[in-house]
């Protein structure tokens, strides 16, 4: 029950500062409200479990004695990130009373013995690969805009993830649209699963620019290791939709357009569209120019932006949003848009190769 360590300030306030996003703000059972404290040799961790996600967060200190204790998350985070000093003390007695001690300021609160502390799920015998933190960073941020927020269709309301041959699809899909990013990987394994979109959120907020991820995956949970950081989760189960089936394999029309250009285009548009006054923006793809309209109870816009058009010239209706939800998620200053048809799924992919793919369903047009 006794435990004393001293660590650095600062990297106490980040780790409680990480291991936070696993806290459950109300819970029946007041242990998964704190973070579980545990000094072992050289080092702490901060275990935080709210039954869906847990992140442990490791640092250096000098351990004085080892033992664990479960500390009021809110409470702590609030004391040690207004302390001044660059070290911190803190000592717990059998009564399971936190002494924490920073320079001149001095706090005692009640903590919570380790045992109420629900255990982690253990990954075990899992499968796994490692990528850089940067590349699957990028891959959830550019795809998780069409992760479904409604549960009609709880697998919906997170990712797929596909390895395969080396190469792993991360797709994100929503009724409306769809996305998609393939990246190559070092990895013999093939494996599918669907992790839920709020791990994926705090998994943007643990991640850095640099380093790698270590992850492993067994039937019901994954681990994200990042070093001084792991988040574990459940996955979602379920049949994910069949993504290959939904994406349009020919196309009659390709149009390049600069994306930003086409980004500002829908913006001025869209100026007259609203939750409360909705239109579909009408898109008229020409040879070199996309002709942009819209008419509300307001009032009409028009707008247009420049492009290269090959192949058969249409009109389409879009939901602006959706629209620019696709291209503001675009890692490349050029775009092609490949169209079938005014009914089709328009595909929203980079000039070269496929290494993101989006996919925006049309509206139907009412005749002028």
């Amino acid at each position: 029950m006794m435990m004393k360590f001293t660590c650095n300030t600062t990297a106490l306030t980040q780790g409680i500062n990480s291991a936070l996003l696993a806290v459950s703000p109300k819970s029946t059972l007041l242990a998964l409200e704190g973070i579980m404290v545990q000094a072992g040799f050289r080092e702490i961790s901060l275990v935080s479990y709210n039954l869906e996600m847990g992140i442990t967060a490791s640092l250096e200190a000098q351990v004085e004695q080892m033992g664990q204790i479960i500390i009021p998350a809110k409470m702590f985070y609030d004391i040690i990130r207004r302390i001044e000093s660059d070290e911190v003390t803190i000592e717990t007695d059998d009564r399971c009373l936190v002494q924490i001690t920073g320079g001149v300021s001095q706090f005692t609160i009640l903590g919570m013995t380790a045992e109420e502390f629900p255990e982690l799920p253990e990954v075990g015998e899992a499968a796994g690969f490692t990528m850089p933190m940067e590349t699957l960073s990028s891959m959830v941020d550019m795809t998780r805009y069409a992760i479904a927020t409604n549960d009609t269709k709880p697998v919906q309301t997170g990712c797929l993830f596909e390895l395969e041959n080396g190469e792993l699809t991360v797709v994100a899909v929503d009724g409306f649209r769809l996305a998609l990013r393939r990246e190559r990987v070092q990895s013999e394994e093939t494996m599918r699963f669907i992790v839920p979109g709020k791990t994926l959120g705090e998994l943007l907020k643990l991640m850095t620019p640099e380093g790698n991820v270590a992850v492993e995956v067994s039937r019901k949970h994954i681990l994200f290791d990042m070093g001084s950081c792991t988040l574990v989760s459940r996955l979602l189960e379920g049949d994910f939709l069949d993504y290959h089936a939904a994406i349009p394999k020919e196309s009659s029309t390709t149009v390049v357009v600069n994306t930003r250009a086409l980004i500002n285009s829908i913006e001025r548009t869209s100026l007259l569209i609203s939750d409360r006054l909705r239109s579909p923006l009408r898109v008229d793809f020409g040879e070199s120019v996309i002709k942009m309209s819209c008419a509300t109870s307001i009032g009409k816009a028009y707008d247009e932006c420049c492009c290269s058009t090959t192949g058969n010239l249409l009109e389409m209706g879009f939901n602006n949003r959706f629209l620019l939800d696709a291209l503001k998620n675009v890692d490349t200053d050029m775009v092609r848009l490949e169209l079938c048809g005014p009914l089709s799924p328009m595909k929203v992919l980079p000039l070269e190769g496929e290494h993101f793919l989006f996919l925006v369903l049309p509206m139907r047009l009412r005749a002028e």
